[in-house]
């Protein structure tokens, strides 16, 4: 035993009986008045998100991060498909008719400001696309979108969104992860984080990219931020399937075999020995994870199955090449649904080489042939696939997202042919579970410039769909550098009125 000379004065003090029994009984007395307490509810909570409500943290186990986990509340929406269409679609064009516009047209009224986004402002111009009622709702849509228009009737469109930012790659992180700033979560990390996923075959989040490439914010839009990696999208298309699925041919099965075993025994041991290493175990599951996908991934990738009915309905073929693509890359996504993915977001647009309304939707000039070309890509693909699920029943436990990351304004840019950036109106869609046919939400101003009837911000936006997927915006929370983190930061708030 060290001889108490060698002690320092605390650790002397530790060997005193007196000193020793105050401190223990003042330690059990402690215990005993928080046992106390914590039973008459009175112990103060968690430390609040912002909102002041206790957050939620899903219980996720390190040896199966993605299995399946209870919502918050119970909601119709088990899964969710969100098609994104980078650029800037323009909602004067498309789904929110303003017959001002028209009568308007070539005029430069009062209030109209001088310099936008991208330079100075040219005179109010009417659609480039006649309006017609739809549905028996009569919804007036244009008919740049025709197959989308005869869908009118279950959709529930948002006419007053707000962004708060005109840049591309600003404007699709806000979107997809609720900051402006790259670093944060995506709307599909954060369901899977709090959800998992039933089918253990698949990834839970799957990106589903553009035929033409990435979107401006390239995998930010679909990245776990600070968020377990393990709930980051995994992105391969109809085209091109995730790298490294098949086995070297100089592999044969049986040596493929021998190795997958080694490995297994060996990352056993290293677990009983290291039994708390939640890192070795996530990544334990993702390899484990990826050797399933060599045999799930080629058979939901396999069309081959799908009738001439549906290729016929989905367009692909008959069209450009560009939308035979993006028709299959619809059809995967309706696969994966059908195999249970908890999130799949399916992109229309791309911008290897700055978009211009070739590669997406933003048409600063020769709106009418960029969106036109835009058009023709997506509008028959994905009214297809709505209409699928619909046919299948599988939007009564699916929830579909239209968005884009801002609007267009309704006067032209000096060169006369395009519309510059709008942040301040714009219009996305939703249908499928929990949410009401037929129905419009808010209004922009009559010349689609601004919001003016129920402003909706993209936190209100966000807080909505996740409250269709019964999951509570305040709650759900991450925590990270010594805040609680969540999709909508401080703010948002859920809009009641769209729900079933």
């Amino acid at each position: 035993m060290m001889n108490a000379e060698h002690l320092s004065p605390q650790g002397r003090r530790l060997l005193d009986r007196r000193s020793f029994l105050g401190t223990a009984g003042l330690s059990t007395a402690g215990l005993a008045l928080a046992s106390l307490l914590n039973a008459d509810g009175l112990l103060a909570a968690d430390t609040p998100a912002a909102g002041g409500k206790t957050p939620i943290r899903p219980k996720i186990d390190p040896n199966n991060p993605y299995s399946p986990r209870p919502a918050h509340f119970d909601m119709p929406a088990k899964q969710v498909l969100v098609i994104f269409c980078p650029g800037a679609v323009s909602h004067v064009d498309t789904f929110d008719y303003k017959p001002a516009l028209a009568q308007l047209h070539g005029q430069k009224p009062p209030g109209i400001p001088a310099v936008t986004f991208e330079g100075p402002t040219g005179n109010i111009a009417k659609p480039f696309w006649e309006f017609r009622p739809r549905g028996e709702t009569g919804k007036m849509v244009s008919d740049l979108l025709p197959h989308l228009a005869e869908m009118v009737d279950d959709f529930c469109f948002f006419h007053s969104l707000t962004t708060d930012t005109s840049a591309h790659p600003q404007g699709e992180n806000f979107m997809n992860t609720g900051f402006t700033m790259e670093g944060f979560p995506s709307f599909g990390a954060w369901i899977t984080y709090a959800l998992g996923t039933e089918n253990q075959e698949l990834p839970a989040f799957v990106a589903i990219n553009d035929p033409r490439g990435l979107a401006r914010s390239g995998k930010n839009n679909f990245g776990n931020g600070f968020l377990p990696a393990a709930f980051q999208g995994t992105d391969f298309n109809a085209q091109h399937p995730p790298n490294n699925l098949h086995r070297p041919g100089s592999l044969s099965p049986s040596d493929d075999r021998a190795t997958v075993e080694l490995l297994q025994r060996l990352n056993a041991r290293h677990l009983e020995k290291y039994p708390g290493d939640a890192d070795l175990a996530g990544r334990i599951a993702s390899y484990e994870l990826a050797g399933r996908m060599q045999t799930s991934v080629p058979e939901v990738m396999d069309l081959s199955g799908e009738s001439a009915a549906t290729l016929k309905a989905y367009g692909v073929e008959g069209g450009s090449e560009l939308r035979g693509q993006y028709a299959r890359n619809c059809i995967l996504a309706r696969r994966l649904l059908e195999k249970g993915v908890r999130v799949v977001q399916l992109f229309n647009g791309s911008d290897p080489s700055g978009g211009n309304g070739i590669t997406n939707w933003d048409s600063h000039s020769n709106i009418a042939s960029t969106h036109a070309m835009q058009a023709e890509i997506m509008d028959q693909p994905t009214a297809a696939l709505i209409a699928d699920l619909k046919q299948r029943g599988m939007l009564e436990d699916t929830l579909v997202v239209w968005a884009t990351e801002f609007g267009r304004m309704p006067f032209l840019q000096a060169n006369g042919t395009g519309r510059d950036h709008n942040p301040d109106a714009f219009t996305c869609f939703l249908t499928g579970a929990g949410v009401k046919r037929g129905f419009s939400y808010g209004e922009s101003d009559e010349f689609g410039f601004k919001a003016a009837v129920n402003p909706t911000t993209v936190y209100d936006f966000n807080a909505t769909l996740l409250h269709l997927m019964g999951l509570d915006h305040e709650r759900l929370t991450f925590y990270h550098n010594g805040l609680e983190r969540r999709l909508t930061n401080v703010h948002g708030h859920v809009v009641h009125d769209v729900l079933a």
